[in-house]
């Protein structure tokens, strides 16, 4: 069987907890590397301006949840998610029944790639592609970005003009 993404429930702020338990046993061979083959606590860094200075911290992208890389063998795939269910703070896998249920292509895109965006620094002057709203497809130029309340703008050129649109930062990607 093929590497999948599969999303872990937890209990909201045991992401990073669970993440560094799942680490452990996989350090102490009491989970198999072959099969946890990568581990991501969706986070995006978020800019406040706040009594004049600016701050920068990393807020959960998904709250109670973890994206987690497996390559399930049909024989093994029991016993590595019973494992990683008794750990503390794991409700389960999402998805019905007992056997966890793979993310698609397109969702495992749609999660990286909005957690890959967030996350990134972008500056004006930088081309960059909108990936969510009405626009979406459209690629421009960034020329403004405020800090404060999150939002750019990114000027396209459509029907021979350019025309400046405003966004969310987490509507565009580099």
């Amino acid at each position: 069987m093929a590497k999948s993404w599969y999303i872990l429930h937890t209990y909201t702020g045991y992401e990073g907890k669970i993440e560094r338990t799942i680490k452990a046993l996989l350090e102490k061979k009491e989970l198999d590397s072959a099969i946890v083959t990568d581990i991501k606590v969706p986070v995006e860094e978020v800019v406040e301006v706040k009594d004049g200075k600016k701050r920068t911290r990393n807020d959960k992208f998904l709250p109670g949840y973890i994206m987690i890389e497996l390559d399930l063998p049909d024989l093994k795939w029991k016993d590595t998610c019973t494992k990683i269910r008794r750990i503390q703070g794991v409700t389960g896998f999402v998805g019905p029944g007992s056997k966890p249920v793979p993310l698609t292509d397109e969702e495992v895109e749609g999660l990286l790639g909005a957690v890959k965006s967030a996350g990134s620094t972008v500056a004006v002057g930088d081309e960059v592609e909108i990936v969510e709203g009405i626009f979406r497809g459209y690629f421009g130029r960034l020329s403004e970005i405020s800090e404060a309340t999150g939002e750019v703008t990114v000027v396209v050129s459509t029907v021979g003009r350019d025309m400046p649109i405003k966004a969310s930062i987490k509507e565009i990607r580099p």
